[in-house]
Formats: structure tokens, sequence, C-alpha cells
């Protein structure tokens, strides 16, 4: 793939119970984003090895387009307003391909 929108986010969660609380929000986001967005490639979350409050976020989408159909969905609005009562601080950093490897 060497097209596409992408963002990585790393956030920091409040505590160990934030961390439960962001995490079944996240499930709950999830969801919707399989159910209503073609436009989204991927959505990986990932926990951090040495970091159980921290989470980073992987996401790639076919183009602006798509990313900013996201934006507008009522999951992510929701995951957006609620995730600020777990987050201790986010990180947000856009990205470009310049080229992918695949394994077959």
């Amino acid at each position: 793939m060497t097209s596409g929108f992408g963002l990585v986010v790393r956030f920091t969660l409040r505590d160990a119970e934030a961390a439960e609380g962001f995490d079944a929000l996240v499930s709950e986001t999830l969801e919707g984003i399989r159910a209503h967005e073609p436009g989204t490639l991927a959505y990986v979350v990932h926990t951090v090895a040495d970091d159980p409050n921290a989470r980073l976020f992987y996401e790639l989408y076919a183009d602006r387009e798509a990313f900013d159909e996201h934006e507008r969905q009522e999951h992510t609005r929701r995951f957006l307003s609620e995730r600020e009562r777990y987050v201790a601080d986010v990180d947000v950093t856009f990205v470009q391909s310049q080229g992918a490897g695949v394994r077959r």
C-alpha cells in the first residue's frame, strides 16, 4: 500500500481503573467502525508492554475523506467525548506511507 491517510495516537490513561473503562469504550467503538466504515482500512489498538496505562492506536484510511467520514460517525463522536474521563494525555502523529511490505 502506497497511499492513504494515517495517524498514530498514543493515549496515556489516568490509572488502571481508567484503563478498564477506556478499553470498554474502545471495544464499543470498534464495533461501529467495522459495521459502518468501509474507508477505514486499519484501526489497530495496542497495549504498551512496559506501560499498562498506555494505549497506541494505528489508524489507516483510504484517503482524507474516509478519515473525515470516520470523524462524523456517531460511535466516533461518542468515543471522542467519553474518552476524556479516562485520558490524562493524548499525542497524535499524522503519517504518510512511504511503502509497505506484505508477508505471504
